[in-house]
């Protein structure tokens, strides 16, 4: 079976549209995705019963579902339950920041644990609220420590996008679906998107191992 270069130079404006598509998706729902974390993440540790059974009753439920049954959820089941109807882009959003928000959830909150309590102490007796401590003081250090993880949520993130596709959104799969259903030629087409797809995620692989080997580097310095 061979590749078919003519797929490319045909349908290449497509596969720029659904790139497009795939980097804005992916960059919005990264955004959103941690500073959802970020908040889940604070609930699982505060010392405040209801918030740490929010946090936990989020991201246990969340964690063991699969992403494409949150997607039929926003699309679906939430206009029947609230009558708000989204377009097929903003629910492939809150699809992914909320599934994806639940490992970014957990991966700080290990973060922070790792922070010693001396810090939350120190910065609690400088007459800083916790929420301020939480911000200034421990998230800044519990980010530090957790970027593989984070980093292997940001490249998993970028792979889910795919999920637009079930949802008609425009995402490079669903562009390759078109030009696959014009072409015929699925092995040539398909190949194409996944180049697509390394384009945007090898980058981003050895930019997460730099800030990994840097902030690795800080520690040895400051040691």
């Amino acid at each position: 079976m061979f590749i078919h270069f003519s797929v490319l130079a045909e349908h290449l404006d497509r596969y720029l549209i659904g790139l497009g598509g795939t980097v804005a998706a992916s960059v919005i729902s990264l955004i959103a995705s941690f500073i959802l974390g970020a908040i889940i993440a604070v609930f699982r540790i505060t010392p405040v019963k209801p918030l740490q059974w929010i946090g936990t009753a989020y991201v246990e439920f969340i964690r063991n579902i699969p992403l494409m049954l949150i997607a039929f959820f926003v699309l679906v089941g939430l206009p029947l339950l609230t009558g708000a109807v989204l377009v097929p882009f903003v629910s492939g959003l809150t699809a992914l920041t909320v599934y994806t928000s639940a490992f970014i959830a957990e991966a700080i909150r290990a973060g922070i644990q790792a922070v010693p309590k001396g810090q939350m102490e120190a910065a609690r007796s400088s007459g800083l609220t916790y929420i301020q401590a939480m911000r200034h003081v421990i998230m800044p250090q519990a980010v530090k420590l957790v970027i593989p993880p984070l980093g292997n949520q940001f490249l998993n993130l970028v792979k889910n996008s795919s999920i637009f596709t079930i949802l008609s959104a425009s995402d490079l799969m669903y562009q390759a679906d078109l030009i696959n259903s014009d072409t015929f030629d699925t092995f040539s087409t398909y190949i194409f998107a996944a180049v697509f797809y390394l384009i945007l995620t090898v980058p981003l692989s050895f930019g997460i191992r730099h800030l990994e080997q840097r902030s690795q580097n800080v520690k040895g310095v400051e040691a």
